[in-house]
């Protein structure tokens, strides 16, 4: 039995409609229209309209759920958050579904779910945490779900890996796990066989979307200066061993609630960037390299720092800001009583009315931080080519609405020009001009106060080619070039428009903009970042109070 609606003759009342792009949605069942929504998101339904000798059309698969997220020069941009723990991590506390329905109602369009690797995990909770994240993903159509996993990367720090929905996912996740886990394979140490097998275990994702087991898959290494043990020949390592697959880092970590003053936070380090050096870490590291700034890692928040030097060797390496859940600050979730992790790969669903938790340094996925993706349609496979491509912003505490982010030869108003990841290839000494738009926060965030935006930054760097040393730190030839202040009191979209100049050298271009709240002189000096941000105070850093966002870059190349 079911509902029965009037279809045309030519469609047989006994034959899934789902994939056939020649009914209409109005006309399908309930469950049908479920499926399709299911294939658009997985970019599977092109394939199947194709199939069957229709074609499906890019606005067939878009969403403008959120304001906001109305495509742009072509591009629809999404937010999300790729670093999130559930009751199948070690640590973990809450149900899929429940960071899921957070996130869906903080306004996350995607979202990945990577519990941590480990024996349990590799044994049991990939398999287990599976069948929450597939009902989740039919019970909430309007937001993404991935599944991957939190790397322990042989030699080195964590990383998210994920891979794009299908029938291989959990099969795939599984044996990377048991073979390239450094925990599993007991390979943490820093020696040369460990780091050769992190460099392995991201060939074999590789390998595995070459082959065709899985549509696609993606690495990003997470708070990758906390402990120091992230090298720059490890970084560029990870990078050139698949650049397809290993495509940057976490530019701001989560735990962002971490540096809350006590008692009424844990008073730690925001992102719980609280350590210093030890044995494992690499020597050349400073010691500020152990703190945040303006909430943001060392790696990137130093202009002219790590960052920008894996740019200037003129290679693809993105940034992103997630929330690394755990623990809510402010959430009464306790663990379900009789939890047995090491049996059972997770813990019994989470209790509510226990004591605030006000030591714990997490926000839910979207209520501070965001990864913003130009994605061409609302699916899995355009949000991954996304953010392989650098289409990519992140901020926190939603600073600002909207940012796009364009180069183009000057003058040429009617050319779009090239956006955030792109390449813009120009003849030698062609006036270059960078245009920026930045819709302006106009209702409160979920602290609720509507955020100021103050100042814009224009970094600029030297594309300078492979570097000699494979574990330099800095550049150079990257510095501040321009900062434009926001007049106060502006509301809706503001546009600011700067002329590089005629361009005669390869270069890159990125942004970010700050509510001017904590600024300091960089660490590589004032004639390189006069105003950048200030060291968060280790057991004093309200989150809230210190606002920034940052853009990954774009390229100009000269020919001729």
């Amino acid at each position: 039995m079911g509902h029965h609606h009037h279809h045309d003759d030519q469609h047989d009342h006994g034959h899934d409609h789902a994939g056939d792009l020649s009914v209409p949605d109005r006309e399908l069942e309930p469950g049908e229209l479920n499926r399709r929504s299911l294939m658009r998101r997985a970019g599977l339904l092109g394939a199947a309209a194709m199939a069957a000798g229709a074609v499906a059309t890019p606005a067939a698969a878009a969403t403008t759920r959120h304001p906001g997220r109305e495509p742009r020069h072509g591009y629809q941009w999404l937010a999300g958050d790729h670093h999130i723990h559930t009751q199948h991590s070690s640590d973990g506390y809450y149900r899929v579904v429940d960071h899921v329905r957070h996130a869906n109602a903080y306004g996350l369009d995607w979202m990945v779910i990577t519990d941590h690797g480990g024996v349990a995990h590799a044994r049991i909770g990939v398999e287990k945490v599976n069948p929450d994240i597939v009902q989740a993903r039919e019970a909430f159509e309007d937001v993404l779900i991935f599944q991957g996993l939190e790397w322990n990367i042989p030699a080195a720090e964590h990383a998210t890996v994920f891979v794009h929905p299908g029938r291989n996912e959990v099969a795939v996740l599984k044996e990377f796990e048991n073979a390239y886990d450094g925990t599993v394979k007991n390979a943490g140490d820093g020696t040369p066989a460990n780091e050769a097998l992190a460099v392995a275990g991201i060939a074999f994702l590789g390998e595995q979307v070459r082959r065709r087991r899985i549509p696609d898959a993606l690495f990003f290494a997470n708070h990758p200066a906390r402990r120091g043990v992230d090298s720059p020949h490890e970084i560029r390592a990870w990078r050139d061993s698949d650049p397809s697959i290993a495509v940057g880092f976490e530019g701001a970590p989560g735990h962002q609630a971490a540096g809350i003053k006590a008692p009424l936070g844990p008073g730690s380090g925001r992102g719980f960037y609280s350590g210093s050096p030890s044995a494992a870490s690499f020597p050349g590291y400073p010691v500020e390299s152990y703190r945040t700034f303006g909430g943001f890692d060392w790696m990137t928040s130093t202009v002219g720092g790590l960052w920008d030097s894996l740019l200037a060797e003129g290679k693809p390496w993105w940034i992103t800001a997630n929330s690394d859940a755990h623990q809510v600050y402010g959430d009464t979730a306790q663990r379900g009583p009789n939890s047995d992790f090491e049996a059972n790969g997770r813990y019994n669903d989470p209790v509510y009315g226990q004591p605030t938790q006000v030591t714990a340094g997490d926000f839910w996925p979207g209520f501070y931080s965001r990864t913003n993706v130009g994605a061409e349609d609302f699916s899995y496979a355009a949000v991954m080519r996304g953010l392989r491509a650098g289409r990519v912003w992140v901020d926190h505490g939603n600073l600002i609405k909207g940012l796009d982010v364009r180069a183009r030869a000057a003058g040429h108003r009617s050319e779009p020009g090239i956006t955030l990841g792109d390449t813009l290839t120009v003849r030698k000494g062609t006036p270059i001009e960078l245009v920026i738009e930045i819709d302006l926060a106009a209702e409160p965030n979920w602290a609720q106060f509507v955020p100021v935006l103050a100042r814009v930054d224009v970094i600029q760097g030297e594309v300078t080619g492979p570097a000699a040393n494979p574990d330099v730190f800095t550049t150079p030839a990257t510095k501040v070039i321009k900062s434009f202040e926001v007049t106060p009191g502006a509301k809706g979209s503001i546009r600011f428009v700067y002329g590089l100049g005629p361009v005669d050298r390869p270069i890159y271009l990125r942004v970010r903009g700050t509510d001017g709240k904590r600024s300091e002189v960089g660490l590589l000096g004032p004639g390189v970042d006069p105003a950048g941000p200030k060291m968060d105070v280790l057991g004093d850093a309200d989150p809230w109070l210190d606002l920034w966002f940052y853009s990954n870059p774009l390229w100009v190349r000269p020919r001729g």
